[in-house]
């Protein structure tokens, strides 16, 4: 091999040398007629000759208008979600209309968080997380209404006493033995007119938690019924009138405080008359009605002739009437923060075991139900038992 190699190595030595640039224009010659690099030859030429020409002569569409648009994808449309979905979620913008929205992040800060300390030393985090799980019905409360215990009004039907005695204060109310512990209850208030939080509510508090409804809510009587079938007993809120009226006004059908007996029974016919279905009423505001000893006297009245019990929030304590009474002993939630409700319910709790009973009420702040839902839920660990509202009334003189 090497021999060969050698030999014709020595045959071209004596020949004479090949013009270089000759050859060179050859090999380009040659690649050129392939025909893929001919089509990028042809390509590259083109866009050279348009880059030649705008740089010479301009760019011939500068003088024309032109536009730019954005693409976006569709929004998506969602339904309403129930009280469970919007409980799952990792966030409370649903919650916005109910106040002030860094009344949900006690920290201050989006996204913070508090703990919670329960009285048995267990601690569990606040805020935007919300865990209370749906509850299944718990010894579901009949249909309303109960024959006997209404009569026709001219509004809707109005509660009375029934032929036999019986009355919507006992027959409405979910029954409850007691068990010898402490008891505790909580009522639970301004449902109705938010239908994700009345669903919250209903769905994720034990059932032994009283809800009370907004006579002016849209669908008062089905909000009812679907409490009592999860086991809840209800109250109706009526409005009264407070300091500061007509600028801090309650709607339309306020008890007045001078409205006199007649105005306050024409008013009561058309709150009474919303629905069906509750044990008794409680107050929303009215210190300056509670003042008149004559239209506080004629609302307790009707309530007592009727056989419906009146609860308030602890601001008419003194006020004696309707067929049973009770009064708050404090409201858990006037500073709405996991932190400062659930230092309400434990302060409601060691009053229950000084006391042997205590009663709370709350709004259906979403931080107030699920506050709630924890502290209920190891009640009974603590030596309490959860009671509802209806067990803490007291008919006169008994």
């Amino acid at each position: 091999m090497f021999a060969k190699r050698q030999s014709a190595l020595a045959a071209a030595a004596g020949l004479p040398p090949e013009d270089r640039a000759r050859l060179g224009l050859d090999a380009v010659l040659a690649t050129l007629k392939k025909p893929p690099v001919a089509v990028a030859a042809a390509g590259a030429f083109v866009l050279a000759a348009g880059v030649l020409f705008v740089a010479v002569l301009g760019d011939p569409r500068a003088g024309a208008p032109s536009a730019r648009g954005a693409l976006q994808r569709p929004v998506a449309v969602e339904t309403a979600p129930t009280g469970a979905d919007a409980f799952a979620m990792s966030g409370l913008d649903l919650y916005q209309d109910l106040g002030d929205p860094a009344l949900l992040d006690p920290t201050g800060a989006a996204g913070g968080e508090a703990l919670i300390t329960l009285p048995d030393g267990a601690s569990v985090a606040g805020g935007s997380a919300i865990a209370a799980p749906v509850r299944a019905p718990s010894n579901p409360l009949p249909k309303a209404p109960i024959a006997g215990l209404f009569s026709p009004g001219p509004n809707g039907p109005l509660p009375r006493i029934a032929p036999d005695g019986r009355v919507p204060a006992q027959a409405y109310a979910r029954p409850f033995r007691s068990n010898g512990k402490p008891m505790v209850s909580l009522v639970v208030g301004g449902l109705g007119l938010n239908a994700v939080t009345t669903r919250a509510a209903i769905e994720r508090l034990p059932a032994e938690v009283t809800l009370s409804f907004v006579p002016y809510a849209e669908g008062l009587q089905a909000w009812i019924d679907m409490a009592r079938a999860q086991g809840h007993e209800v109250m109706i809120e009526l409005p009264m009138e407070p300091t500061g009226y007509p600028d801090n006004d309650p709607g339309p059908y306020t008890l007045m405080s001078s409205g006199g007996a007649d105005d306050v029974e024409a008013k009561l016919d058309w709150l009474l008359g919303r629905a069906t279905g509750y044990f008794g009423v409680t107050n929303y505001l009215g210190d300056r009605f509670a003042a008149s000893d004559e239209s506080m006297g004629a609302m307790l009245g009707v309530l007592r002739q009727r056989g419906v019990a009146f609860l308030d929030d602890g601001s008419m304590r003194r006020k004696p009437g309707a067929f049973a009474r009770a009064s708050a002993d404090r409201i858990i939630d006037e500073q709405q923060s996991p932190a400062a409700i659930m230092g309400q319910l434990n302060a409601l709790e060691a009053a229950a075991k000084t006391r042997g009973a205590a009663l709370g009420t709350g709004f259906s702040y979403p931080v107030t139900v699920e506050a709630a839902a924890r502290w209920t839920a190891g009640l009974e660990a603590r030596g309490l038992q959860l009671a509802p509202a209806s067990a803490m009334t007291r008919r006169p003189g008994r």
